[in-house]
């Protein structure tokens, strides 16, 4: 009888109802927290640095640092080693003018941005990580694959300052556009043969990494989409939409060189989503090739001079060194400026 006064779906109701307040209550809790940890340790290196001033010398800034370390941890106990003490110094040197959106990512997070020398290039990946929502693995990740970098060599000086200002902006369909992207988290290996329907396997497999990779406002539709034109069946790859853009994207692999049929196929695709698919406020559809080899001569010559809508661009599968990424970068550069 004591069941029938009262059935599980209440009792569910209630515990989600609780389970939400629960959740909101801490949610508030660490964001409280964060934001007075983030002032204390960015005030705490104001202190230092502004004791520190009029002495340059190293040895008195080491010293400095050591007797009061030693001194707060007898007191507070742990958080205040040497170590610690010299990141929070240098975060304040990092960021000497205290905004309102530093309590917007953790203290984790700073220790990695803290990290990075240039200011400007600081500067994208902090907004890049409060826009974007950035775990720290994502963003040691982005770091460690020159994101900057890569969106910079398509830039003229005018928007890489914009970089560092308001971090990565869509305006235009060339502004998603990597060369190269890097897929390091696939199953896959370099110089091993692999087909293309193992690479698209692979990235559904890592779907979540993938969109990582692609950048801001990416929403998967599906793969193998089929296009049917008369009576013959056709099947892109991958298919996207970007909300920012507000455009889909297709993206076709390739294992090998890009080619002129390659180009001309990925042309249909654009087409027929143009004419058949995408609403009247909408923008034109983006194709990308993504090749181990986007063959740019033949890509120059098929495509017409004024094209602003297909790219290629080339994926690698492991993560280069910072000098061979330099030098892919360089020489993208110099490619860019014999087109």
């Amino acid at each position: 009888m004591e069941n029938e006064l009262i059935n599980e779906n209440e009792i569910n109701i209630l515990f989600d109802n609780i389970k939400e307040l629960v959740e909101q209550s801490r949610n508030r809790v660490y964001k409280t927290v964060n934001t007075e940890m983030i002032s204390l340790h960015w005030n705490i290196g104001k202190m230092i640095v502004e004791k520190q001033k009029g002495n340059s010398r190293a040895k008195y800034g080491d010293l400095l640092i050591e007797g009061i370390s030693k001194k707060l941890t007898e007191y507070f106990g742990k958080g205040f080693s040497k170590r610690n003490l010299e990141r929070m110094r240098k975060f304040y040197m990092c960021y000497p003018i205290a905004t309102s959106i530093m309590s917007q990512l953790s203290w984790t997070h700073y220790l990695e941005l803290i990290k990075i020398k240039e200011d400007d290039k600081r500067n994208f990946y902090m907004k890049e990580c409060i826009e974007s929502g950035w775990t720290v693995e994502e963003l040691q990740r982005q770091r460690t694959t020159l994101l900057y970098e890569r969106l910079a060599l398509s830039k003229d000086k005018e928007k890489l300052s914009e970089l560092s200002t308001k971090g990565h902006k869509l305006y235009q369909p060339k502004d998603i556009i990597k060369d190269p992207f890097v897929l390091e988290f696939l199953d896959l290996k370099e110089n091993i043969d692999y087909l293309e329907s193992d690479l698209e396997k692979n990235i559904l497999e890592h779907l979540k990494e993938f969109l990582l990779e692609l950048g801001k406002g990416f929403a998967f539709i599906g793969s193998q989409v089929r296009i049917t034109i008369d009576t013959e069946h056709f099947y892109p790859d991958l298919v996207f939409y970007n909300r920012i853009l507000k455009c889909f994207v297709i993206i076709d692999l390739k294992v090998g060189k890009v080619t002129h049929q390659d180009i001309g196929q990925m042309q249909m695709y654009v087409n027929y989503y143009d004419r058949d698919v995408k609403q009247e406020n909408e923008n034109k559809t983006i194709g990308i090739l993504l090749s181990t080899s986007k063959n740019e001569t033949v890509v120059k010559y098929t495509l017409p001079e004024d094209n602003k809508t297909i790219f290629s661009s080339e994926f690698r599968l492991t993560i280069p060194s910072e000098k061979e990424f330099i030098d892919i970068i360089e020489n993208e550069k110099k490619n860019m400026e014999l087109v």
